[in-house]
């Protein structure tokens, strides 16, 4: 499991160094790590001696790492260059580079699109200007100057710690920002960089320990890894059979949306669920029935069920009451219920932990204006979008439900406090149909797990998963199987478009080799 924490986690677990001396060690450590990493890319496409590089340096520690690198750099045979947007600057990290054989440029207003067209040539750039401890974003000649090089595209962006603008902590960013090829983080990984929009401004990310790594705990966000995954997903012992491999009830679709009823249904059956129940018009139902002649219809309310499915493609009165319905089954037996869009605007006043919402901002935006403690301010999608970290906790924190934030990055919230962030997907699963999918490998994994889940020495208690995350826990493994399939799929046409129900015919595939692995 991937643990990231917040800038302030980070700055604690460096206190105990700092307050022994340690400082400059710890700066050594991470431009050290940050040269490596710079001299491994440039390696992959060329030789080390004679290429280029340019660091970026702002005033603080974040500009001393780079330019210690840049002079580690520089007697390896790089030429090197530095461009101080800051009238101070780290002195013992700049006489150091200074000494290596660095050229020293100072920005200024008149200067920046000379500068950014040069650095653009280079063969890598090193963004050193913020660090974790910034507030804001970059302003006056090196916000012109960053703006410059993103236009330029320049062949090789490496971010220090992390790319300037970015919140270390929530991944909001203040504009503008250079994008990262890879991003070289120090100690552990920032929350912003695993969470969007931050996340897509950080290309891949290379950790490099410094020494504090010990020192961090309760992590701010946190990614199932193809091992826990492995752990996570059910597989049938020899003598299961289809009652203990988890009864989904689904009521989707609509005589309008039936293709919602349809997709749903058979991802819920292709994700493992032992039996899928459908409620729901006998329009919809036929069209079920040929795509996934194992499902059962119910016109009403089906047999014994293990976790409801309530949401995708329900359009009119007639669809509504069943969900209603439900609500009532689900609350009354106490069962785990995923919601999904038509469900999203009948929620009671309080949910349970083991009700999941899965929202895209635009539907989370909507729920939250409804909800009456969310204040006077009107919340847009454009807020979800630049702050989903923060809205997602809010929902979560006001329904008393586990929220799934559906995005190229997807957060899952529990009430408990807890975050996950998933991120295996492509962008081609941007198409219609692509969420009923999500939806029904989630309802498929709570029938499945909604005994399981409780126990004390099983695969979640092996995690170090606490009680009260694990519902998140299981919605975030839903959206990495998701995301799998449909990077998968994609795959299998070399890279290009793909529909959701090519993703849902992958599913099969990511999970056995999962299983396998």
């Amino acid at each position: 499991m991937i643990s990231a924490f917040t800038g302030q986690q980070i700055r604690d677990a460096e206190q105990p160094l700092l307050d022994s001396g340690g400082g400059a060690v710890l700066m050594q450590r991470a431009a050290y790590g940050l040269a490596q990493a710079v001299a491994g890319e440039v390696k992959a496409r060329r030789r080390l001696a004679g290429s280029s590089v340019t660091v970026l340096a702002g005033k603080g520690n974040n500009g001393g790492d780079g330019l210690f690198a840049a002079a580690m750099l520089a007697r390896r045979g790089m030429r090197t260059t530095a461009v101080l947007a800051a009238a101070e600057t780290h002195p013992e990290a700049l006489a150091a580079f200074v000494a290596a054989g660095g050229r020293v440029a100072h920005l200024s207003a008149g200067n920046v699109e000379e500068l950014a067209v040069l650095s653009a040539g280079d063969d890598v750039i090193i963004d050193a200007l913020l660090g974790t401890g910034a507030r804001g974003g970059l302003k006056g000649a090196a916000a012109e100057f960053v703006a410059c090089l993103q236009e330029l595209r320049p062949r090789c962006v490496i971010a220090c710690d992390l790319p300037s603008g970015v919140d270390a902590s929530t991944g909001e960013v203040h504009w503008p920002v250079l994008d990262a090829h890879v991003t070289v983080t120090f100690g552990g990984i920032k929350a912003g960089l695993m969470t969007d929009p931050g996340e897509g401004c950080s290309g891949r990310i290379h950790v490099v320990p410094i020494g504090i790594e010990d020192f961090l705990q309760h992590p701010e966000l946190r990614r199932l890894i193809a091992s826990d995954l492995r752990a996570i997903l059910p597989s049938p012992v020899r003598r299961a059979h289809k009652y203990s491999r988890g009864v989904l009830g689904v009521v989707a679709g609509s005589s309008r949306f039936a293709g919602a009823a349809v997709l749903s249904v058979h991802a819920a059956a292709v994700a493992g669920a032992g039996m899928v129940r459908y409620v729901g018009p006998e329009t919809a139902a036929r069209q079920v029935l040929a795509r996934t002649p194992e499902a059962l219809w119910e016109a009403e309310s089906p047999g014994r069920v293990q976790a409801w499915l309530l949401g995708p493609g329900v359009d009119g009165d007639e669809q509504l009451t069943r969900v209603r319905t439900a609500f009532e089954s689900a609350l009354s037996a106490d069962l785990p219920v995923v919601l999904d869009a038509g469900a999203l605007s009948l929620l009671p006043e309080r949910c349970p932990p083991h009700w999941i919402l899965t929202p895209h901002a635009g539907e989370l935006a909507t729920l939250l204006d409804s909800l009456p403690s969310t204040g006077e301010v009107a919340v847009t999608r454009d807020d979800v979008e630049s702050r989903p970290l923060h809205f997602v906790r809010q929902a979560a924190e006001q329904t008393g439900a586990t929220v799934l934030l559906k995005g190229a990055t997807t957060l899952v919230a529990s009430p408990s406090g807890a975050v996950f962030s998933q991120s295996e997907g492509t962008p081609w699963m941007a198409t219609a149909g692509s969420g009923d999918v999500l939806a029904g490998i989630l309802g498929a994994l709570l029938a499945q797990c909604s005994e399981s889940i409780r126990d004390d020495d099983g695969a979640f208690a092996t995690l170090g998963l606490d009680p009260a995350d694990r519902w998140a826990a299981v919605a975030a493994a839903a959206a990495s199987v998701h995301g799998r399939a449909g990077t998968s799929a994609s795959a299998e046409v070399s890279g290009g478009p793909i529909t959701a129900s090519a993703i849902m015919a992958a599913v099969p595939r990511v999970i056995g080799s999962l299983s396998a692995e």
